[in-house]
């Protein structure tokens, strides 16, 4: 399984101390430092049926700054996913995937992690 994180972020430090206490095989990528593929975003659309909205972190101050809101509509798919990849502050994170085990969680609450991972 794929983690996208922020090692500076509260949340994907709980969801990287759940991995660890459940013995869970993930490798952690700093979101800051690498962004995930534009074939793996598609592949999250498709397979998983997330509204590509979803996938920004809509409380985040690029988002913000960048009026995002307001543009994202008035965008292609294709461009919608250049830009959410364009800085890996504007994902919504953790973002974890396992297309091989149809796994895709985003954001961390510990019951939806256990049912899905477990």
């Amino acid at each position: 399984m794929k983690i996208y994180e922020y090692p500076k972020c509260s949340t994907c430090r709980a969801a990287k101390k759940f991995i660890k206490n459940n013995d869970i095989d993930a490798e952690f990528i700093d979101v800051t430092k690498q962004t995930p593929t534009k074939e793996d975003i598609k592949n999250i659309l498709k397979n998983f049926g997330v509204p590509i909205k979803k996938l920004f972190n809509s409380s985040g101050i690029l988002y913000r700054e960048g009026k995002l809101k307001e543009i994202l509509p008035n965008l292609s798919l294709d461009e919608q996913i250049d830009l959410l990849l364009s800085d890996g502050m504007l994902i919504k994170r953790p973002l974890a995937f396992d297309m091989d085990n149809e796994v895709f969680l985003l954001g961390f609450k510990e019951e939806e992690w256990e049912k899905q991972i477990k």
